[in-house]
């Protein structure tokens, strides 16, 4: 499994796919591997791929704005991307992308070993919950909906929510989306909020 560390080095040498000739620099994660909620995304964009740290564009900017109205910030927890290199033209990446890269996710989720992992998207969340047996169906049918797995000797919460880029797209989302975000502070017993219970099925 390795630590943090020698995963991030593996990373930054990985030619698994063919994604690696066409990025500027590799995209590991950030955050602190002591974290007890990983959010899950889908790959970087093209602002990821320049600064080489996952969501610092514009829908990074609104995760940060998210975080930060239930008290954390992106050192409190950790963010990656189920791949680690841009696709061109911020294409979905395809199946076998995925395979080459998924490793290193299961991997640095074993090192972190959270209590509660945020999927930002579908993609993120159809990875997560097939590697965690769970059957997924579309992320309009699951988001919201809090799912709980043993892994690690303990019980872990799945929360799939809608990928941040796409509030910013859909601007009408975005009240629920701070719920799903309060939920998130809820789930993770970061505060007590009893209103919120609702959103919780």
């Amino acid at each position: 499994m390795g630590s943090m560390e020698d995963i991030v080095a593996e990373i930054k040498n990985c030619k698994k796919c063919e994604l690696y000739k066409m990025k500027t620099n590799y995209v590991p994660g950030t955050g602190s591997p002591n974290a007890k909620i990983v959010f899950v995304g889908e790959a970087p964009g093209r602002d990821e791929d320049l600064q080489g740290e996952p969501f610092v564009g514009a829908a990074g900017k609104l995760l940060n704005e998210m975080l930060s109205k239930i008290g954390l910030s992106r050192r409190d927890v950790y963010i990656c991307n189920v791949i680690k290199c841009r696709p061109p033209d911020n294409r979905e990446p395809s199946e076998e992308e995925i395979l080459a890269c998924g490793d290193y996710l299961r991997r640095q989720l074993d090192v972190i070993k959270p209590n509660l992992i945020v999927c930002l998207g579908r993609v993120a969340a159809k990875f997560v919950f097939e590697d965690f047996g769970l059957e997924f169906t579309s992320i309009s049918k699951v988001k919201g909906k809090v799912f709980e797995v043993e892994r690690w000797d303990k019980k872990v919460k799945i929360y799939p929510i809608y990928h941040p880029a796409a509030i910013l797209y859909r601007q009408q989302l975005r009240e629920d989306y701070e719920k799903m975000f309060k939920n998130i502070a809820l789930i993770a017993g970061l505060k007590r909020q009893p209103d919120l219970f609702d959103f919780i099925n």
